[in-house]
């Protein structure tokens, strides 16, 4: 009795020191929130003395909207200074821009926040030590100068991230 009492105590201490840590939802959600920066800042360079960019300001209607105001007419003399004029409308989407970029007139402005919605499975390797979790992302806040991009801001995105399992636990690991 005493020599099975002491196998199945010894075979339960080997299984519980060698089960594998199963990376859960919420912890992949958290690593990759925390790992990735989410939410994040969706944003777009706005050349300000460029006419392109004032042409396109003017054909998505973001003067129409209010946010800015284009000048239609420059004198030689102006060449290089701005087109296109923040309004008061713009100040709540106008972000932080190196003085690098405000000295040619380039202004950093927001088109939406990207944030995770959720984790959407979690596959694993054999050995238990990868972890590969798809996730789901959509655009919020989205702002006015949006129509500047390409990006459709209603769609649902799908993500990846990969895993490694260190001695600590799991680890997002950077690409």
């Amino acid at each position: 009795m005493k020599i099975l009492t002491i196998v199945l105590l010894a075979t339960f201490l080997t299984t519980g020191c060698t089960s594998k840590k199963e990376l859960s939802r919420e912890e992949a959600a958290t690593l990759i929130k925390e790992g990735m920066k989410y939410p994040r800042v969706i944003d777009y360079d706005a050349y300000s003395s460029d006419p392109e960019f004032a042409k396109m300001a003017i054909d998505k209607g973001l003067e129409k909207e209010g946010l800015v105001t284009v000048q239609r007419t420059q004198k030689m003399g102006d060449v290089g200074k701005p087109l296109v004029e923040f309004t008061s409308k713009a100040q709540p989407y106008l972000l932080p821009t190196p003085e690098k970029d405000k000295a040619i007139h380039v202004q950093k402005v927001k088109l939406a926040d990207e944030d995770l919605v959720e984790v959407t499975g979690i596959t694993t390797t054999e050995d238990g030590k990868q972890a590969v979790a798809e996730y789901t992302t959509a655009y919020k806040n989205v702002s006015g100068f949006a129509p500047l991009t390409d990006i459709n801001f209603n769609k649902i995105n799908t993500r990846k991230a990969n895993f490694t399992l260190y001695d600590d636990g799991w680890r997002l690991e950077k690409k």
